[in-house]
């Protein structure tokens, strides 16, 4: 298959607001959490849409400071970071019932990192033979639901948690 059909990503695509610098830290620092896809502020950490998801619910953990090692953030950070991850789990299974759960980091560039100068924690939710034909010989993901519904889904779900 050469073309797969995606009018919902036009938008994106054509208006796309190109930010230079850390878009981790661009998200924490705006007050536009719908256009950045944050779903939770915490107190050292957000919760933001993956903007290109593996899967539907997509979501990662970040820390607002702009750190670029594990071992560089402080103790209170990182328990409410796996704190967050916890409730994201909660909550994708309440939203999307999904049969797993991926849950982990990738630091720096060669363990495939897409943004290495900025800890963040992925949380997805994964069903079983969500893994198909276009992902593993067609190198496409298949999504049927649009980031601004993923993202009124998981800001009305977060609403709430401390």
């Amino acid at each position: 298959m050469d073309y797969l059909w995606t009018p919902w990503r036009y938008n994106y695509i054509t208006n796309a607001e190109r930010v230079s610098g850390c878009v981790f830290c661009h998200a924490a620092e705006s007050d536009d959490d719908r256009g950045n896809l944050v779903v939770h502020r915490a107190e050292h950490n957000f919760v933001i849409l993956n903007r290109f998801p593996y899967t539907n619910g997509h979501v990662m953990v970040v820390p607002y400071g702009h750190i670029g090692l594990l071992e560089g953030m402080p103790d209170e950070g990182l328990v409410e970071m796996m704190r967050l991850a916890r409730k994201a789990e909660g909550l994708l299974r309440a939203v999307y019932h999904p049969d797993g759960l991926n849950i982990g980091m990738n630091l720096g560039q060669s363990a495939g990192a897409g943004i290495a100068d900025h800890v963040h924690m992925h949380v997805l939710p994964r069903w079983a033979g969500d893994t198909n034909f276009m992902t593993v010989t067609g190198e496409t993901r298949v999504l049927p639901e649009d980031l601004p519904t993923t993202w009124e889904k998981l800001t009305k779900a977060f609403a709430g948690v401390d």
